[in-house]
C-alpha cells in the first residue's frame, strides 16, 4: 500500500516536473529535477485554506485513523498559537500528609549530609539542610519539633532529643528562627557557625548609621564633673545560679550535664559514687541554697556594711540553674526569681538593687523574642518580664513608671537614682548567639529595638547632663565566643558616641569569670592610652560552674563623677568545702582576694590614690602586661578566682588574654585575636 501511494505521488510530481536527461550508463535516474510550483491538492481530501495560494503555507485537513477524529485548524494555525496546552496538562502528585513531608524532610537533610558533590564543602551542607528545614516548617508548622527531634536523634546531639528539642522544650523556638529567617544566606551561615561549627562566622555587616545618633558627638566634650571625695560603696553580685534541686552526696563528678543531683552519674562509673556532693556545692554544681546563705551572711561582714549597708548593689544577671530545657519550666524560673531577689531584700539591706536578666533567667533557656515578629509570637515572653519587674517593684528598687517601661522593653529599663547616677539595664539576649529569635534578619543589628532603646536613653541623659552606668549580663565582647557581630559592632558604636562624658561604667556577668574589656573611639582602629574611652566590669559568679570557685565585688565610686575609684573581690576556695561536711560549726571562708589598684597599679605613673580606674588606666595596665607578663598570669589567677583548676597559660594565650581585654565587639575580638583562650575553665 505504501509503495502505491508514493508511485501515486511521484506520478503526480512527474506530470508537472521538468526532468534533466538521464545519465548514460551508471543505473541512476535525472541528474537535476525541477519541481512544480503549486502544491499537489491531490495529496489531502480536504483543506482548511487554499493549498494553492502563495502567501500561506497549506492547512490541510488531517484526520487520525486510531482515534477517528479529525485535529482542528487551531492547532496548526500560524496566527493561534497557544501559549500552553490547555487541554492535556500533566497530573501533580497527590498532596503529601504531614508525617510524609516530615519524612521526606529528614531523608533530604541525611541525602545533604553525605552526598558526595559538597565534598568538605560543610557549610554549604548546613545551609542546604536548614532550607530543607525551613519548607517544612511553613508548610506545617507543627512538624518542626518532631524534626528537630530526629535530627538530633541521627546526629546524636544530644542524650535527651525528646526533652531538649520535642514541642515542650526548645523545638517552639527553633521553628519559629527557621520560618523567619534567611537560611540561605547570613541568617543561615551565622546558625551554622555558632549551633553546629560547620561554616565560618560570617564578618560584620557594614553599619550604615546615618540617622541613628539625634546629635552629633559634642567636640569639644562638655567638662568632666567634679569630684566629691565622698565614695560610694556598691555590691556587685552576677550569675549565682541557686540550685533548688541540689542532692546533698550526689555524684559531683558527673557526665551529664550539672552535678550534685539525684539523678547525677559519671558514666564512666555508673554503678559507684566517685565524688558524694559537699553541702556546699562542687566544681561541676551549682549554688546550693547552703552555698547561697553562707555568701550573704558573709558579704556585709566582708565589706564592713553591717551597720550602714550599700549605696546600692547590682546584679548582673543568671538566677537559675543550668538545667536543659527538659528540666525547665515558667515556674522554675519564677520561683529562682522569687528566691534570690527576695533574699538580697532581706539580707543585703536596704539598698535598691538593681538588675539584668540573664541568658537563664528565661524559659525557654536563653531564648527572647523580639516584638517585630509581631502577634502573639511578639508576647510570648511578657509572663516572664511582667513577673521579674512586679517583683522588682514589690521589693521597692523602682517605682511603676519604670516597671511599665521595662515591661515594654523585654525587662530593660532606666532610672535616675536622687543622686544623678542613671542606671540603664540591657536584656542582652538580643546580641547572645544562643537566642535561636536573633538569626531573624540578623543584618540588621537591632531587630529588637533594644539598642534603640539604649541611644534614646543616652542621648536624653547627655542632654540632662547625667553620668550612666550600663549593665547587663553577656559581655558584648572578650574573646567573641558568645555574642554576635552585628548587634555587639553596634552597641561598641554607641558606646563610642557617648563616653567618656556620659557613661561612666558598663558592668556585665555570663562568663562566670573575672575579667574587663576597654572601648576604644573609632572602632579601635587605634589602641592607645589616648583613644580608650570606657571599661566593662565582668563580675566574678557565685557558682562554682564549671571548675571556678566562688566569688563577690565591692567597688568604691567617687559621688560626684560616678568613676569607681577602686575595686576589691573576695572568693571562697571550693577545693576546702568537702572538710564542711559531717559538722555545723563552720562554714566556707570567704576571704579578701584582690584590690584593683594594688595588684595592676604598681607600675602606672602619674596615677593618684583618688584617680579613676578608668579606660586610660586600664589601657596602661595592659601596656605593663605586655613588658611584663607575669601580670598576665596574675589576671589569669584572678580570672578563674584562684581556683586549683584554672590551665596554665602559654605565650600565645598571655598575648590573647591583652587582646581580649582590649576587644569591646565580637568582630573585634575575631578580627584582631587569637581564639581558644578567653576561658579558664
Amino acid at each position: 500500500m505504501m509503495r502505491r501511494i508514493l508511485s501515486f505521488v511521484g506520478y503526480c510530481f512527474l506530470a508537472g516536473a521538468v526532468a534533466s536527461q538521464a545519465q548514460p550508463g551508471n543505473g541512476l535516474g535525472p541528474s537535476s529535477f525541477v519541481a512544480p510550483g503549486a502544491f499537489p491538492t491531490s495529496v489531502y481530501k480536504a483543506y482548511y485554506n487554499d493549498p494553492t495560494a502563495t502567501s500561506v503555507q497549506p492547512q490541510p485537513i488531517v484526520s487520525d485513523p486510531v482515534t477517528h477524529s479529525v485535529y482542528p485548524f487551531d492547532l496548526t494555525n500560524p496566527n493561534t498559537i497557544p501559549q500552553n496546552d490547555s487541554v492535556d496538562p500533566h497530573p501533580l502528585p497527590p498532596k503529601a500528609s504531614p508525617s510524609q513531608l516530615l519524612s521526606a524532610a529528614v531523608t533530604q537533610i541525611l541525602s545533604i549530609s553525605t552526598n558526595p558533590v559538597f565534598g568538605n564543602d560543610t557549610c554549604t551542607r548546613c545551609q542546604a539542610a536548614l532550607e530543607v528545614a525551613k519548607f517544612l516548617v511553613m508548610a506545617e508548622p507543627e512538624q518542626g519539633p518532631p524534626l528537630a527531634v530526629q535530627i538530633c536523634n541521627q546526629f546524636n546531639f544530644n542524650p535527651n532529643c525528646e526533652g531538649q528539642y520535642g514541642i515542650l522544650g526548645a523545638g517552639s523556638p527553633i521553628t519559629q528562627a527557621i520560618a523567619n529567617a534567611d537560611v540561605g544566606g547570613y541568617d543561615g551561615q551565622s546558625f551554622c557557625a555558632e549551633w553546629f561549627g560547620l561554616c565560618e562566622f560570617p564578618p560584620a555587616s557594614p553599619l550604615n548609621l546615618t540617622g541613628w545618633f539625634a546629635k552629633p558627638k559634642p567636640n569639644p566634650l562638655p567638662p568632666p564633673k567634679e569630684r566629691s571625695g565622698k565614695l560610694l560603696k556598691v555590691l556587685h553580685l552576677s550569675d549565682w545560679h541557686i540550685d533548688p534541686r541540689f542532692a546533698n552526696g550526689a555524684e559531683a563528678n558527673c557526665t551529664n550535664g550539672v552535678c550534685c543531683r539525684s539523678n547525677s552519674v559519671n558514666m564512666n562509673s555508673p554503678e559507684m559514687l566517685l565524688v558524694p556532693a559537699p553541702r556546699y556545692g562542687s566544681f561541676m554544681c551549682d549554688s546550693s541554697y547552703s552555698l547561697v546563705m553562707a555568701a550573704l551572711e558573709a558579704i556585709p561582714i566582708l565589706t564592713g556594711t553591717e551597720k550602714t549597708g550599700f549605696d546600692f548593689m547590682i546584679y548582673t544577671g543568671d538566677l537559675v540553674s543550668h538545667d536543659d530545657d527538659a528540666q525547665l519550666s515558667r515556674d522554675y524560673v519564677m520561683y529562682a526569681e522569687t528566691v534570690l531577689y527576695g533574699l538580697f531584700k532581706r539580707l543585703i539591706g536596704n539598698a535598691p538593687v538593681y538588675a539584668a536578666l540573664g541568658n537563664h533567667d528565661t524559659y525557654n533557656l536563653a531564648q527572647d523574642a523580639p516584638h517585630s515578629l509581631g502577634g502573639a509570637l511578639a508576647e510570648q515572653f511578657s509572663w516572664n518580664y511582667d513577673h521579674v519587674t512586679s517583683l522588682w517593684e514589690h521589693n521597692g528598687w523602682i517605682d511603676e513608671t519604670t516597671v511599665q517601661s521595662a515591661q515594654a522593653h523585654y525587662a530593660a529599663y532606666s532610672v535616675t537614682r536622687s543622686d544623678g547616677l542613671r542606671i540603664m539595664t540591657l536584656n542582652t539576649d538580643f546580641w547572645y548567639g544562643q537566642n535561636y529569635f536573633n538569626y531573624i534578619n540578623l543584618t540588621h543589628p537591632d531587630t529588637s529595638g533594644m539598642l534603640r532603646f539604649l541611644t534614646d536613653e543616652l542621648q536624653d541623659a547627655e542632654d540632662a547632663g547625667d553620668r550612666v552606668w550600663i549593665m547587663g549580663h553577656v559581655v558584648s565582647g572578650w574573646d567573641g565566643t558568645n555574642p554576635l557581630s552585628n548587634p555587639s559592632n553596634l552597641f561598641y558604636q554607641i558606646v563610642d558616641r557617648f563616653s567618656p562624658h556620659v557613661i561612666a561604667g558598663i558592668f556585665f556577668g555570663h562568663d562566670h569569670e573575672d575579667q574587663l574589656n576597654v572601648y576604644y573611639a573609632n572602632n579601635a582602629t587605634n589602641i592607645s592610652a589616648e583613644t580608650a574611652q570606657t571599661v566593662a566590669w565582668i563580675g566574678p559568679s557565685l557558682t562554682p560552674f564549671t571548675n571556678l570557685n566562688s566569688g563577690f565585688r565591692v567597688y568604691e565610686v567617687d559621688s560626684g563623677t560616678f568613676d569607681i575609684v577602686n575595686s576589691y573581690t573576695w572568693f571562697a576556695n571550693v577545693s576546702a568545702f568537702p572538710d564542711l561536711d559531717h559538722q555545723l560549726e563552720f562554714g566556707p571562708t570567704f576571704e579578701f582576694e584582690y584590690s584593683a589598684r594594688d595588684a595592676f597599679g604598681a607600675t602606672i605613673e602619674g596615677w593618684g590614690p583618688d584617680d579613676p580606674l578608668n579606660a586610660t588606666w586600664w589601657h596602661l595596665v595592659t601596656e605593663a602586661m605586655e613588658a611584663d607578663n607575669s601580670l598576665v598570669t596574675t589576671f589569669r589567677d584572678f580570672q578563674g578566682k584562684r581556683s586549683l583548676r584554672s590551665p596554665a597559660c602559654d605565650a600565645t594565650c598571655l598575648n590573647a588574654t591583652i587582646c581580649y581585654i582590649r576587644s569591646g565587639s565580637a568582630s573585634i575580638s575575631r578580627e584582631n585575636c587569637a581564639p581558644g583562650f578567653g576561658s579558664v575553665q
